[in-house]
Formats: structure tokens, C-alpha cells, sequence
């Protein structure tokens, strides 16, 4: 059993060039409340120790401005910018290039101040309060080196208005990952089918009830090593192209594949909503007005 409490590591260094801003700082709830205050809530009913934001500099002062007074005297809180730069030392890469790595990139970034097993959220996403729960349970009592993952059934996780991106997980034997496979572009066709291209622009149709993930991750600090590696082979290999990304299911998937480890499959009642477009947003203030008047979440998170 570990003795330090597990750490929750938010992604929150997203662009939002489909929603036209920064999301994860936009407001949702009544009183202002971004998605990640009643993620950070969550968290810390269910015994998260710690905090960390991995952002981009630009915005990291209006963001610690947002953020710092809210939750400073709740739980420990740091921020990790993820930049281009930030490549290991004798790696080139193309200086035309404007975004950073990717996900599985991002949290690379925040190896110097996480030590203990922790979690992976987007900053942009509402996974429910039993899933933090059933994952700090996990990152608590597990003593394998095993990781988790949160699997939300796909026709849940799908936007009315357009494409989005998803981990497709299979497993074999219900319990642990066999495969987990970054899918992009997909979407509910107006036949109802759900299909995303594939690379020769095929289209490929999916399950509704396909399990996928959704960045609630579940890992030990055996990741940073594990990544860097997969870094460093990604970047002399991928390095020159402008939009190459290293996504966390690539790390993870390699690590299945190669009998390094598990990944377990973690079941929750909690339901997940999110934005990725603009159109999003009334059905997110919808949806977390109900959750107040269920009694979930109090009308001011915050007041004191």
C-alpha cells in the first residue's frame, strides 16, 4: 500500500482551436466554475494529495490567477509548462513546427515533480465522482506496476457537432487491455452509424458500445522512463514533421504489446460529458445545473 497520497496530473495545455479558446478556463457552472473546479473537487473528496497543471506559457499566469486562489489552501497545487523546447538534450526536430508533442508528451514534462502513482485527466472533460474514486483506489492499493484505465462506452462519449478524437480499447479478457488505438475524426454519420477515416480515407464503422478512453489514466512512476524512451525513438523518427503527435495510447499500447506490463480496465457508474466545439457548451451548463439541484455539488463550490 502506498504511503504518500496519489497525485492527479491535469492536461490543461490544449489549444481549443475547435472551440475557438482556452475551454479550460471558460465558465460552466453558476457562480463561474470551469469543468476542472468540480474535477478538482472530486478529487479531492476522493483523497488526492496533490495537484498539477500541465499548461503552456503563455497562459500560465492568467491561469495561475484563475486557479491559485481557488484551490492553495485545499490541496498542493504546481504548474508545468509543456513547450516545443522541451525535447531531450541532442534531439533535433523542425524548427517550422508550432505545436508541442502531444498528450503522452505532456505529461512527460511534469517527471521532476511527481513520485508517487497519479492519475491523468483532461482539463476539459467531467468524468463523474465515482471515477475518481475508483482510481484513487486503484493508485493507492495496487502494488503491482500495473496502470489503469477509466472506459466509457463510445456512443456516450460522441459530440452532436462534429469530429472527435478517442482511445478505441479491446480487451480479451475483460479485465485487462489487449489494445488501445488513438482513432481520429470520428463521428455519428446522419445514418446514425458511427465510423472514422482511415489513413487512405476508408471510412471504418464502430460499435456503440465499443469501450474508449477518454484520458482518465491510472499511472506509477515507472511511466517517465517507459515514455522517455518512446520519446526520444518518436521524435528521431517523427521529428521533421509539423503535426506529428505522441498520444498516450501509443505509449501504453507499446507497453501491452510488449508484455511490459498491465493495464487495467477500471469500471465506474459515472457518466462523462465534455466540450470540444463551441455547440457543446449549453448541454455541459445543462448538464452541471442538474448536478447541483441533485444535491452532487453545492451552487458556490468555492464559498467558504
Amino acid at each position: 500500500m502506498n504511503s504518500k497520497k496519489p497525485t492527479l496530473l491535469v492536461l490543461a495545455a490544449g489549444m481549443g482551436s475547435r472551440y475557438g479558446g482556452l475551454k479550460q478556463m471558460d465558465h460552466f457552472g453558476p457562480n463561474g466554475e470551469s469543468i476542472i473546479d468540480y474535477s478538482v473537487y472530486d478529487a479531492i473528496l476522493a483523497g488526492f494529495g496533490k495537484v498539477v497543471f500541465i499548461v503552456r506559457e503563455y497562459f500560465l499566469e492568467e491561469f495561475k490567477v484563475v486557479f491559485d486562489k481557488k484551490f492553495a489552501d485545499k490541496i498542493e497545487v504546481e504548474y508545468v509548462t509543456q513547450e516545443l523546447y522541451n525535447v531531450p538534450e541532442g534531439l533535433t526536430y523542425n524548427m517550422e513546427r508550432e505545436k508541442p508533442w502531444g498528450t503522452a508528451h505532456a505529461i512527460l514534462v511534469a517527471a521532476s515533480c511527481i513520485n508517487e502513482p497519479f492519475g491523468v485527466i483532461n482539463a476539459d472533460d467531467y468524468y463523474g465522482r465515482d471515477a475518481y474514486f475508483v482510481l484513487h483506489d486503484f493508485l493507492s492499493n495496487d502494488t503491482s506496476e500495473d496502470y489503469s484505465v477509466i472506459a466509457y462506452y463510445l456512443k456516450n462519449t460522441l459530440s452532436e457537432h462534429g469530429e472527435v478524437n478517442r482511445g478505441v480499447c479491446t480487451t480479451k479478457d475483460g479485465k485487462n487491455l489487449s489494445d488501445v488505438i488513438e482513432r481520429i475524426k470520428i463521428k455519428r454519420r446522419s445514418d446514425g452509424k458511427i465510423a472514422f477515416p482511415d489513413e487512405d480515407g476508408n471510412e471504418i464503422f464502430l460499435q456503440e458500445e465499443t469501450l474508449v478512453s477518454m484520458n482518465m489514466w491510472g499511472f506509477k512512476p515507472s511511466y517517465f522512463e517507459h515514455t522517455e524512451k518512446l520519446f526520444v525513438n518518436f521524435v528521431i523518427e517523427r521529428g521533421n514533421e509539423l503535426k506529428s503527435e505522441f498520444y498516450i495510447p501509443t505509449v501504453v499500447d507499446h507497453l501491452i504489446k510488449e508484455n511490459i506490463l498491465n493495464v487495467k480496465i477500471l469500471n465506474t457508474n459515472s457518466s462523462w460529458f465534455g466540450v470540444t466545439y463551441p455547440e457543446d457548451k449549453p448541454a455541459v451548463i445543462e448538464a452541471i445545473r442538474k448536478l447541483i439541484a441533485e444535491g452532487m455539488y453545492p451552487e458556490n463550490l468555492w464559498q467558504k
